[in-house]
């Protein structure tokens, strides 16, 4: 016996731990994502890294599985419904106590005892004495000998058992209208799944290309921080040859001192643009997190996850000789954002309905079967039994203005989203084409750039044998070694935004409405002495332009 009982708690304790731990395996499971992979990451790696790690898509596909439930609920009320019940009921006190009990009147009124062969006035005596006394007739329905004891009154024990079963004959389109309304959430749900999956996308490439460029002005500050110390060198060599001042030394250190917060400053912002990236991707603070792509090549083709997207926008619009015309002229894709607000316009029509059906009758099936019994002990047989069928109807007649008022507020809020749908389709139009000129916009801003990067590396390289030879100074040695720096710097940002206008065209229709921001303006350098401090965007994000090289001036575009 003690094996037996040491088994049973053995059993017991292992599915416990099966009930507790099964839950947390399948949540590790599905929140279980492929691992990084080793070396520099590309931008197709990231975006297929980011989606299964994303907390926003997994809540927005949770969203979808309570639409799935909303949905079978919605339909449950055109099934049957059956419903069973159990109950004991254990009489401490009863007002009927003793009722049935007739003991304590034997003893005063003898049992009537009828005898067929006593004449017949001895016969009516016996009668009219058992009456009086109780015997029979007014001690009938009290009496032991009735059969009415048998009655539910007073008794200790109770079970009963029932099975209760309705079905709706009609509900005056409740069901129906139900049904519309968890098929209409079950699409808005659905497309949320899809906005949410194209805004983590977009963010991810933005974030991506924010770190390129970061990392890309962190060598250009390097290399112009090596250039003004090789500078500094070669000044203080000429201090000590006897052919340069002491003041030229003085501005090469200065013009050295000058680049080394710009550094720290660039170094700063790289690395708070991969804890971005890090965020979104779900990493570590402390990960490893290398990128592969750079912002350096002179063809810069669109990425490979946009490619298929972007090519034919962009191919129409480089091919026009007229891109605003182009633009207005072009065939808008289907976008989300519109088809939310149509889910939206569903949503509220079905509720609506819902609404409205609430005034009409509903009617339905109704039965109810139990078994009953009263044993004299705790257990006994389900001896009795009850079983009713009938038809119900339910008709509102006053509600005292609350359907009234239900109706007319159902009325404006589904009037609103239908001007909030005509609203949508209108901004998104604008947002599409305003993606587009930015995209143009972007292009043309980069393939500008190409030619100043070349001849400010031709400028520096003549203002430094100038130097060398000593036909220029050291103030135009600098403001070549800025200028540079400068056009590289407008180069990087250049394409950085014609990549993020590219991500942000290729998913477009899945994007919010009005969400992306525009391409970043170019600012000129002014003073090759004085670094300029970096800007900060809506969202707290500093950007890496030439501003974190030189101060804006008036004339900034």
């Amino acid at each position: 016996m003690s094996d037996r009982r040491f088994t049973k708690q053995l059993v017991t304790a292992a599915l416990w731990l099966v009930s507790v731990v099964a839950p947390s395996s399948v949540y590790a499971q599905a929140r279980e994502v492929a691992a990084v992979p080793s070396g520099p990451l590309t931008l197709e790696q990231v975006l297929s890294l980011a989606e299964p790690r994303s907390e926003a898509v997994s809540i927005a596909i949770a969203g979808v599985q309570r639409a799935d439930a909303d949905q079978i609920r919605a339909r449950s009320g055109l099934r049957p419904q059956l419903s069973a019940a159990a109950s004991y009921d254990r009489a401490l006190a009863s007002e009927f106590d003793n009722i049935f009990n007739t003991d304590n009147s034997a003893s005063a009124c003898p049992k009537f005892a009828p005898n067929p062969l006593a004449p017949i006035d001895a016969r009516v005596s016996e009668i009219e004495r058992a009456i009086d006394c109780g015997a029979v007739g007014g001690g009938g329905f009290l009496g032991s000998t009735s059969g009415l004891e048998n009655l539910p009154f007073g008794r200790k024990n109770t079970w009963r058992a029932s099975l209760s079963f309705s079905q709706n004959l009609w509900s005056g389109d409740r069901n129906g209208a139900q049904i519309a309304l968890a098929s209409a959430g079950h699409q808005s749900a659905e497309l949320e799944v899809t906005t949410t999956r194209g805004q983590l996308l977009y963010e991810v490439a933005q974030a991506y290309y924010d770190a390129v460029l970061s990392d890309q002005l962190v060598s250009i500050a390097g290399a112009t921080l090596d250039q003004a110390s090789a500078t500094l060198k070669q000044v203080e060599a000429g201090l000590n040859a006897g052919t340069q001042p002491e003041f030229e030394v003085l501005r090469a250190r200065v013009t050295r001192d000058t680049q080394e917060p710009v550094l720290i400053r660039q170094r700063v912002n790289r690395a708070l643009a991969l804890l971005r990236l890090k965020r979104l991707l779900d990493l570590a603070p402390d990960a490893d997190l290398q990128l592969a792509d750079a912002l350096s090549d002179d063809s810069l083709p669109p990425p490979p996850a946009f490619v298929e997207r972007v090519s034919a926008v962009e191919s129409t619009l480089r091919a026009s000789e007229t891109p605003a015309t182009t633009v207005a002229s072009m065939s808008l894709p289907q976008r989300t954002a519109v088809a939310q607000a149509a889910a939206a316009v569903q949503t509220r029509e079905a509720a609506l309905r819902l609404i409205e059906a609430q005034r009409k009758p509903s009617v339905a099936l109704n039965s109810n079967y139990s078994r009953i019994a009263y044993p004299e002990n705790v257990v006994g047989a389900f001896n009795r039994s009850n079983w009713t069928v009938g038809v119900s109807m339910n008709v509102p007649l006053l509600t005292g203005g609350r359907q009234r008022g239900d109706e007319l507020v159902a009325q404006a809020e589904l009037q609103q989203t239908r001007l909030q749908q005509q609203q949508s389709e209108e901004l998104a139009a604008l947002d599409t084409r305003s993606a587009w000129a930015e995209l143009l916009a972007a292009r043309t801003a980069w393939e500008s750039t190409a030619g100043t990067v070349q001849q400010a590396d031709r400028a520096y390289e003549i203002a430094n044998v100038r130097y060398i030879a000593g036909v220029s100074t050291q103030l135009e040695l600098s403001d070549s070694r800025l200028q540079r720096q400068q056009a590289q710097a407008n180069r990087a940002l250049a394409a950085r935004d014609l990549q993020v206008a590219r991500a942000r065209v290729a998913l477009l229709p899945d994007l919010p409405i009005g969400n992306a921001q525009s391409a970043s303006p170019v600012i000129l350098p002014s003073s090759p002495s004085v670094p300029a401090q970096p800007v900060q965007q809506g969202n707290g994000q500093l950007r890496n332009a030439s501003a974190q090289f030189a101060q804006p001036q008036a004339g900034t575009r």
